[in-house]
């Protein structure tokens, strides 16, 4: 399955100088942006509330220009005068002069009107049959039609009963017979009395009047200003050709909308602020609109200015961006370089930044590290010396104790030997002695054989003397050796107590290296990322801090053999000691018994040379040498039975002392590990 790797940037100051960049670019076209929005949007909004109040102004006047018209037209419904001369001429009847009087009247009354205000094309009274010639108007104006759109809106206005009713503007005029276009008020002029006087009231306003009412109402640059029926259709605008059309923007019916403006998009997708008005004397809307760019084209300059600013950020950010990565990248890439050199064992390496900010603390921080790691690689490695040193030492006294252990070994075993013949010796005496109380009687029958006898014991016994004076030598020289080793215990215990203070020294600086490693990890993860290679070398030193201590601690655990060891030789030599001096008084007393035999064997045959008369003081003597016999041979017995037990001793001495060789021939690999170890670093 292959799996796709993260792109990932690997040094800290092309990361900055991104991160840098990325921010001002970002911030400075966001606020930009913003402001831009911002200010368009403030804009359209007073510009929607003034237009507002200027199109409310407009159908203001507008309203009131109707109102007046409407006031006239009511004007025209409550004159009597003219209702009754409208009355005179459908009279039928009439007579002729009356009839044209009154015709003349009404003609100067519509005359009248249309010539006091110059915004009236013309002014009507149309009968309801549409008969020309029953009508009347101003003069100046075109006569009556009837197409079916004339008598339709004729029958709107009769159907109104007597209220006014407004015409949109038409391209020619109400009778499309005017080369311009009229809005027309038209109004039922009731006759309850006489119906058949009952004529219809035209007002046929001039499109222009309304142009020039609304001519100080501009909107924008482009801006357009119309009204709009119920319907929706544009009943008023300057294009004369929009009379009659859809308005195209969506504004909607006209019917219950109140003063108020919106934005909506025109045909042309551009966006168009539409501000409107409903009239209170018509039911018409009237609308004013103009694109939104209009209003905004000052802040283009914003926008420019925003771009300006954008690129000026940009050239800000890369300089900014450039210095933060030199100021921060460089020395964190030699900071790394020199951690991984450091890594690698190279502790002699150092920070030379001259700085008061976190990277120069960082460099210090380093620097100090190092030197702290340096002294204690250093003391570590005196260290491992002064063990390998202990351990020479150790190893040469236990190879002495082991050789002093062999001798002694050997001088048991030659005394054993000693005791055996001695005790064979006297087995042999105590037998010539038992002979010798058998024969008693022949003793005295045979002086020469008595005194051949004597000359036999005399010699045995001076054998014997010299015999007990090598046992006395040998016991001696087994004394001194054993107190030669007991003192060489003693130095090799006090040499053991030596190794475990430095054990524990050692102990203690492998804690103080576990320490310094765990602080230097801290820091590095303080770094971060920077920190890696830091908490590699941390790493490496708490490895090489664990080691230490598991050697310390085998170290100890031979040390403490080894103590052990001494001591139990140290308890069976002081054991020894006192077995060794009861058999050297054993000794001297039979040496001393057996220089009292010689003596006593002298003085028998001096006697027997002398005289030869006393055979019980023979006798006696006889007895008294059987019995000093059978003391020899239990004193040898001991002797023998002691020998044998030093002999056995010695051995197991011997074995420990070889074994203390073994363990300071292991204390001394160790400790030249620890200083293979230790080489690996360049102080």
């Amino acid at each position: 399955m292959i799996t796709k790797q993260r792109f990932r940037i690997p040094y800290i100051g092309v990361k900055l100088f991104l991160i840098i960049v990325a921010a001002v670019v970002l911030l400075s076209a966001a606020v930009g942006l913003i402001s831009y929005q911002t200010s368009k949007s403030i804009i359209t909004e007073q510009v929607s509330a003034s237009s507002t109040l200027a199109v409310a102004q407009a159908a203001d006047k507008l309203d009131f220009l109707f109102q007046q018209y409407e006031g006239l037209s009511r004007q025209f419904a409550v004159d009597s005068t003219l209702k009754s001369d409208m009355e005179t001429v459908s009279r039928p009847g009439i007579g002729i002069v009356e009839k044209n009087a009154a015709e003349e009247r009404i003609r100067r009354r519509l005359d009248s009107i249309k010539s006091s205000d110059d915004r009236l094309l013309g002014v009507r009274l149309v009968s309801k049959s549409l008969v020309d010639s029953m009508s009347y108007k101003s003069s100046g104006i075109s006569n009556l039609r009837s197409d079916e759109g004339i008598k339709r809106n004729i029958g709107l206005i009769t159907d109104a009963g007597g209220q006014t009713v407004w015409f949109p503007a038409q391209q020619k005029g109400f009778f499309s017979a005017y080369a311009e276009p009229t809005l027309t008020l038209g109004r039922l002029l009731r006759n309850m009395k006489d119906p058949q006087a009952e004529y219809i009231l035209l007002f046929e306003i001039k499109e222009q009047a309304l142009d020039q009412m609304l001519a100080g109402l501009k909107l924008g640059e482009s801006g357009h200003t119309v009204m709009l029926d119920s319907a929706g259709n544009i009943v008023h605008a300057v294009d004369r050709s929009q009379l009659g059309q859809a308005f195209g923007l969506p504004i909607g019916k006209t019917d219950g909308l109140n003063e108020g403006s919106l934005t909506a998009a025109g045909e042309n997708g551009e966006e168009q602020l539409v501000v409107y008005k409903p009239l209170g004397s018509t039911k018409w809307l009237l609308v004013g609109y103009a694109p939104v760019s209009d209003f905004v084209k000052g802040t283009q300059k914003l926008l420019y200015a925003t771009i300006i600013v954008i690129v000026a950020a940009v050239a800000l950010a890369l300089l900014i961006g450039w210095y933060a990565g030199r100021s921060v990248g460089r020395p964190l890439g030699k900071l790394c370089k020199l951690m991984e050199e450091g890594e690698n064992g190279n502790l002699a390496v150092r920070t030379r930044f001259r700085r008061g900010d976190e990277i120069g603390r960082l460099g210090q921080s380093f620097n100090r590290m190092m030197e702290h790691i340096s002294g204690l690689v250093q003391k570590t490695q005196e260290s491992a010396q002064a063990v390998l040193d202990t351990a020479g030492e150790l190893q040469q006294a236990s190879r002495s104790t082991s050789m002093t252990a062999g001798e002694l070994a050997l001088a048991s075993r030659g005394i054993a030997e000693g005791a055996a013949h001695l005790a064979a010796e006297s087995e042999t005496e105590n037998t010539l002695a038992e002979g010798m109380t058998g024969k008693m009687s022949q003793v005295a029958e045979a002086n020469g054989m008595v005194e051949s006898a004597a000359a036999l014991v005399r010699d045995a016994s001076g054998q014997g003397a010299d015999y007990m004076k090598q046992l006395v030598h040998k016991t001696g020289q087994l004394v001194h050796r054993s107190h030669e080793i007991v003192r060489g215990a003693e130095e090799l215990k006090g040499h053991a107590s030596s190794i475990d203070k430095l054990l524990e020294l050692m102990n203690t600086i492998t804690k103080q290296t576990n320490i310094l490693s765990m602080n230097a990890a801290i820091e590095a993860a303080r770094a971060g990322s920077a920190g890696r290679g830091f908490m590699v070398v941390a790493d490496q030193i708490r490895l090489l801090a664990e080691e230490s201590k598991q050697s310390i601690r085998m170290a100890a655990e031979m040390t403490g053999d080894i103590t052990r060891g001494v001591e139990h030789t140290v308890a069976s030599l002081t054991a020894v000691l006192p077995v060794y001096d009861e058999q050297l008084q054993s000794v001297q007393e039979a040496s001393s018994i057996f220089q009292s035999v010689k003596h006593q064997m002298d003085d028998v045959l001096a006697r027997i040379e002398g005289s030869s008369a006393s055979i019980d003081d023979v006798s006696a003597a006889q007895q008294m040498l059987a019995s000093s016999i059978g003391s020899i041979g239990s004193v040898v017995e001991e002797t023998m039975a002691a020998t044998e037990e030093v002999a056995a001793m010695s051995s197991q001495q011997h074995a420990v002392s070889e074994k203390l060789v073994a363990l300071s021939a292991r204390l001394e690999e160790t400790s030249r590990g620890l200083q293979e170890s230790m080489a690996s670093f360049r102080i």
